[in-house]
């Protein structure tokens, strides 16, 4: 299985995908310019288009990740804009580094009528789409519930994807601590998950996984990543989500707290151990 975590573009992508493979990891999630802004980057295609290659030569496979600022829900005409020329520019840069998709938030509209927020999350995804003319995904993530009761149900998700203009260009990436969170799954119902996702068409369209445990109990709403087995969802829970068939030769990304005393290295090595590959 494509196990791996987030790693950082400090030294360029190319280096991004080498940290992957010097920690034990065989795929990546990345931001592709700075997480905290809306501004365009200038980037170099030639490092981008070298972590391509080298992802090939060692069968990694990646997922970059958009800026938390680009809310598909965002009101105003400005700061529409603003988000559209982010997000294609994500996958400009995406495009280049050989990625699977671009991980993108489902969207946070605080609105009187929710119904408007959706109707503004389809009308940018397809502004988007309209002028992305590569073969990078958008993939959305479903949401957690902190800050507003959107982008929580594979029906929200399904139904976004079919109104939009060009629903081949949308696929999807799991949060499993959102998905925790949200309520939709409590540790011990993923058999009806599985159903939920197989009668909406949710998994024939899942690209990717973010694999997270959660420091807040199901229903809490809260999005507070755990490492994996150490937080309220815990190993038996997760490793019956690994067993799915559905989740093989996709990316299932890491994005747990790291540090000395228990690192990535640590979490992948502990991953291989419940798939049973261990040396």
């Amino acid at each position: 299985m494509y196990f791996g975590s987030h790693v950082s573009i400090r030294k360029g992508y190319l280096e991004a995908a080498k940290a992957c493979m010097r920690i034990g990891g065989r795929s990546f999630q990345y931001f592709p310019k700075n997480p905290r802004s809306l501004s365009t980057k200038s980037f170099d295609h030639r490092d981008a288009e070298a972590c391509a290659v080298w992802c090939r030569q060692h069968d990694l496979l990646s997922i970059a990740h958009s800026a938390y600022p680009a809310n598909l829900a965002a009101e105003g005409e400005e700061k529409q804009v603003a988000v559209i020329r982010s997000l294609l520019n994500d996958l400009e840069i995406t495009e280049a580094c050989g990625s699977v998709g671009l991980v993108v938030h489902f969207g946070i509209y605080k609105g009187a009528e929710p119904l408007q927020g959706y109707i503004r999350i389809v009308q940018t995804l397809n502004e988007v789409l309209r002028l992305w003319e590569g073969q990078t995904l958008i993939l959305l993530e479903n949401q957690s519930g902190e800050h507003a009761r959107m982008g929580m149900t594979m029906e929200e998700l399904t139904q976004v994807r079919s109104l939009s203009a060009a629903p081949h260009k949308i696929g999807f990436c799991l949060d499993t601590c959102h998905l925790f969170a949200s309520g939709l799954w409590d540790g011990h119902n993923w058999k009806e998950v599985v159903s939920k996702g197989t009668q909406t068409g949710y998994w024939e369209h899942l690209r990717a996984i973010h694999l997270n445990d959660s420091v807040y109990p199901t229903r809490s709403y809260k999005d507070r990543h755990a490492n994996i087995g150490r937080g309220e969802i815990g190993s038996a829970a997760l490793k019956q989500v690994l067993a799915s068939p559905f989740l093989q030769s996709m990316p299932i990304v890491l994005e747990t707290p790291s540090s000395e005393q228990w690192s990535h290295v640590n979490e992948l090595q502990l991953l291989q151990e419940w798939m049973g590959n261990s040396k």
